[in-house]
């Protein structure tokens, strides 16, 4: 009788707490959802909105990154990434004067933006990122600046014993597949990259259409997308698609491969497999 009484109370607990989250849920679901809009050149906006939060975050992906280094000219994406802002004195205004930061990453599968802010510094964070992505200039002085910078960088990479090993094991997995090249390149493939290859990846990716921002943190709805309407209104789409299929990568040899390593005292090992697409 008593395991009864327990068993019907347990019951009755559990039907409240079903009633209660059936009401709360559909709530916390509502603000958890971005406001979505879609700009006339096809831009795509999404904005969560929190005003206890004590900064204001935008985020620009471009979405296509190093798989769309042409063949040879691995490391274009990556420079293009970094025309964005070339400067370092960018990124102390952000931490000193807007009181946030600004952070651009290239992989494989896109080029992004993020900064941060005050949320009374809105207006100006959102005009020096729009300026860029939207506007930024390409010139042959700065192209050979960010290329001599990124060779420099990827010498260092290569004298790594850990990085010569993940290049070789995914070169021996992938092949010529985008996902076996490194996104930073190589000496030899820098060095055939010059102001014309940096131009014409622009026009093709730096695209509205190809483009999607999104907004968190303490702002104002009305008056955010208002200066996005404003700022990137004008950001040109696409006028040619670029296709984003590849071929798939041949099998590759199962012997084990033995490299050099850059330093005789390090050495690394790497062992790979193929598994599952994941979207």
């Amino acid at each position: 009788m008593k395991n009864r009484d327990l068993l019907v109370k347990i019951v009755f607990v559990a039907v409240i707490l079903l009633l209660l989250l059936s009401l709360v849920a559909p709530a916390i679901f509502a603000q958890t959802q971005p406001k979505q809009e879609k700009l006339l050149n096809e831009l795509k906006v999404l904005m969560w909105p929190d005003a206890k939060a004590e900064k204001v975050t935008v985020r620009v992906r471009i979405h296509s990154g190093s798989a769309f280094d042409p063949q040879g000219k691995e490391g274009l994406m990556q420079m293009l990434a970094d025309n964005l802002f070339p400067n370092q004195e960018i990124r102390d205004f952000f931490a000193e004067d807007l009181g946030g930061h600004l952070d651009v990453r290239c992989s494989y599968n896109y080029i992004q933006v993020e900064a941060s802010a005050k949320p009374e510094f809105l207006l100006q964070m959102m005009e020096t990122v729009a300026g860029a992505v939207s506007s930024r200039p390409i010139d042959k002085p700065t192209t050979i600046t960010l290329r001599d910078a990124q060779i420099e960088k990827v010498k260092q990479l290569e004298a790594d014993a850990a990085y010569i090993a993940e290049r070789a094991v995914a070169k021996r997995l992938l092949g010529d597949f985008p996902y076996g090249r490194p996104t930073m390149g190589t000496v030899a493939s820098l060095q055939k990259i010059d102001y014309a290859d940096l131009v014409d990846a622009r026009q093709r990716f730096l695209t509205a259409d190809n483009a999607t921002i999104t907004l968190s943190g303490n702002f104002d709805r009305k008056y955010a997308f208002l200066a996005i309407r404003r700022l990137l209104g004008p950001w040109q789409k696409s006028d040619r698609k670029v296709p984003s299929t590849f071929r798939q990568p041949d099998d590759p040899p199962a012997a084990v491969m033995t490299i050099p390593s850059p330093k005789p005292d390090a050495w690394a090992m790497r062992m790979a497999m193929r598994g599952v697409a994941r979207s």
